[in-house]
């Protein structure tokens, strides 16, 4: 049996990346290459080698968890040690072996990354470097507002890029500003080799499903390409009474010749529950309560569904070996009913009584996205230059309506069953907004690579309306912002060690002024630029990596200055994160590989309203953030794998004054796979158990403004059996 891996002595062919073809005796050695037995003679086996070209895939790192680079925006694919940031791509091999059915699933192995709902929400939202990225935020081939609303499936994912940090410059602006980094999708395509693998899952509590994969490539050179991946499950989840139903289909169309490459994908994707939904607690006198369990259901009768539809293309055309031009084009309708938003415990009091609230929705979020650009390559002497210019649009038409609402007392522990109200009949247009940006990157090359430069602008602009019920305009606003960005790598030993720095800037729309008794009621503040400054390291092992990163990230927000009657609204407050993060992945052996790192960080509210709690600890910025997963493949059973992983929180403040405090907490995941021959087809069983010690605890902030506290995870099995054919 073959077992899957990024980069194997035990196949007849090493890939490294696609293009050249090498014969290969002993011993290897290289930036990307597996570290060899020095001792060891082999049969000859076939490498493959050289750089990432535009639109090809960056190959797996040793190991196969992690990829050895990722999309830089408009940058298009750079290897890992040519990057002047901290990026991760999760490949999807680690996205099968850990059955992750969602977004969170993925971004959990990473330690920088924190969640600001409650597992098993209707929403996922997350905090990368102590600053909010909602879901919204989430980019599809480096193009925003295209991802399915409410969770995000995976099936159809090859790569889960995460970009740490604010980079306007190169993505565009994010629709909610995504200030703590950016989350790039990329879509599976058909493999030179024709794929089909059908699986069945199980999911404690009784909840079934299937999932399909399957592709080939067409032509007498193999240009055309197409992939199909579907989901289905439904059944009971591990909150007490609810049941879940998901449906997903995908299809990705590719074309690539010798000059021109083009893809197109489409997708559907609904969930749909009713039993209930998790909740978020609110606490509203100075004393936490204990974490109640994940399973108990605060919202029983409530229901909902969230459909996405959505269909993108890309093309590329190489007019020759030194200027392309790039376009992408997608458009997605999204449509939300029921309890969506909302699901909170309100004012809970040191014996877990609160108020609750629970409103009927129904909203929409339609979105069309656009971008296109020249790349060219070109030398001043002894520089090298690639130059891109890249124009982008995001137009979103947003609706929503709310029902009646019905108030209810209940208590965290011993819940009562409130009564759901009746959902609008249809949602009337609230907003409508427009991204549009230009940019302009170089990256200068000099001592044969040995040092990159990166500088550029973008030039961006907000154009939002809100409306009223009959369609009013009730306003607007209309401003632009230029974020500059310059990075530099510095390889000084070699391929292997790259010192990297960046200073970057993000953006986030202004904020409007909303209370009436303001006395500049009604403004409208520019763009919000986020800073970041940001040194690190990166080493290549030969098997594994790591990279060392030490970051500032500077945001404003709103205060109030002057008499507090009549206050004065100003943009001068500021929120600051320091911190080291490091991350490493890889294989220790031949038998063993590692995922995970450490984040350790400073958050503190430096300019707050009357400078009330200047100095005091940033709301939802743990200082310690931690994750380590290991898999060991038994020597006593070929094709068993045994995998663990710990993830681990310390204490953070939920509200600003610091007087709320969740404790840290620490959770266990354990796994088992086992890939064997059967009937001629590969099988491959797998079993996980996340939370195994089934620990009940509050797992991060919801809120910079209000003392809302997630709930982690209840212990949760998953088994399946995938058949490839």
């Amino acid at each position: 049996m073959a077992k899957k891996r990024g980069i194997s002595l035990d196949s007849r062919a090493w890939r490294l990346a696609p293009g050249l073809v090498l014969p290969l005796m002993l011993p290897v050695s290289g930036a990307w290459a597996q570290n060899a037995e020095s001792t060891t003679t082999l049969q000859p086996v076939t490498v493959t080698a050289g750089s990432i070209a535009d639109g090809e895939l960056p190959q797996p790192y040793a190991g196969g968890q992690v990829s050895q680079g990722a999309r830089l925006g408009l940058m298009g694919n750079q290897d890992v040690m040519d990057t002047p940031f901290n990026v991760t791509s999760y490949t999807s091999e680690l996205i099968q072996n850990q059955q992750a059915r969602t977004l969170a699933d993925v971004m959990a192995n990473d330690p920088s990354v924190r969640f600001t709902t409650s597992s098993g929400h209707a929403y996922e939202n997350f905090r990368i470097r102590g600053f909010d990225v909602n879901q919204n935020d989430v980019a599809i081939n480096g193009m925003y507002g295209l991802a399915p609303m409410g969770h995000v499936p995976v099936e159809f994912v090859e790569r889960v890029e995460i970009l740490k940090g604010p980079n306007a410059l190169f993505s565009g602006m994010a629709p909610s500003g995504a200030v703590g980094g950016t989350v790039n999708l990329v879509p599976k395509r058909a493999g030179d080799t024709p794929n089909a693998t059908f699986g069945v899952n199980w999911q404690a509590d009784g909840q079934l499903g299937t999932t399909i994969d399957a592709g080939r490539r067409f032509g007498a050179g193999n240009q055309w390409g197409a992939r199909i991946n579907g989901a289905f499950s439904d059944g009971a989840t591990t909150l007490d009474g609810q049941s879940k139903k998901r449906e997903f289909l995908s299809a990705g169309l590719d074309y690539r010749g010798s000059a021109l490459t083009a893809s197109l994908d489409a997708y559907h994707s609904q969930e749909s529950f009713k039993g209930g939904t998790p909740a978020m607690f609110w606490f509203g006198g100075s004393v936490v309560p204990e974490a109640p369990d994940p399973r108990i259901n605060q919202f029983s009768t409530g229901y909902g569904s969230i459909q996405s539809n959505a269909v993108v293309g890309r093309v590329e055309y190489r007019f020759n070996d030194n200027v392309s031009a790039f376009a992408g084009l997608g458009r997605r309708d999204s449509h939300q009913s029921g309890l969506i938003n909302g699901t909170h415990a309100r004012q809970i009091d040191a014996d877990g009584n609160f108020t609750g609230s629970i409103v009927g929705q129904r909203a929409y979020s339609d979105s069309t996205t656009a971008e296109g650009g020249l790349r060219t390559r070109f030398k001043t002497g002894s520089v090298g230059h690639e130059l891109v210019l890249q124009a982008s649009i995001l137009d979103t038409e947003d609706g929503s309506a709310t029902g009646p609402a019905s108030m209810f007392r209940s208590n965290i522990y011993d819940p009562i069953a409130p009564v759901m109200p009746p959902v609008p009949g249809d949602a009337p247009k609230t907003s409508e907004s427009t991204l549009s940006s230009l940019a302009l990157v170089d990256t200068m090359s000099f001592f044969d690579d040995a040092l990159r430069l990166t500088a550029g602008l973008r030039n961006q602009r907000v154009k939002t309306k809100n409306f009223d019920k009959t369609g009013n305009v009730t306003s607007r606003y209309d401003e632009d912002a230029v974020t500059p960005a310059v990075a530099v790598v510095v390889k000084p030993w070699g391929p292997d060690v790259s010192l990297y720095a960046n200073y970057v800037q993000g953006l986030s729309k202004g904020d409007s002024v909303t209370d009436t008794t303001a006395a500049n009621f009604g403004q409208v503040f520019a763009p919000y630029k986020t800073e970041q400054k940001e040194l690190g390291v990166k080493w290549n092992a030969g098997t594994f990596a790591n990279t060392l990163a030490l970051f500032e990230v500077t945001k404003p927000t709103l205060v109030t200055e002057g008499a507090p009657a009549s206050p004065t609204y100003a943009d001068g407050g500021e929120k600051r994160i320091r911190g080291v993060e490091w991350n490493t992945f890889g294989e220790l052996t031949r038998e063993v590989r590692v995922l995970g790192g450490v984040t350790y960080t400073q958050g503190k509210q430096t300019k707050t309203s009357f400078g009330r709690y200047d100095g005091n600890t940033a709301v939802g910025a743990p200082r310690w953030q931690a994750n380590l997963g290991l898999e060991w493949d038994t020597p006593w059973v070929p094709g068993l794998t045994l995998s663990g992983r710990v993830q681990t929180t310390s204490k953070q403040y939920a509200d600003a004054a610091n007087n709320l405090e969740i404790p840290g907490w620490g959770q266990l995941d354990l796994g088992a796979r086992y890939a064997a021959k059967v009937g001629g087809r590969d099988v491959v069983l797998r079993l996980n158990v996340n939370n195994v010690f089934d620990r009940h605890y509050y797992a991060g902030i919801f809120s910079d403004t209000t003392p809302i506290a997630t709930l982690g995870p209840a212990r949760t099995v998953t088994a399946s059996v995938n058949v490839s054919f």
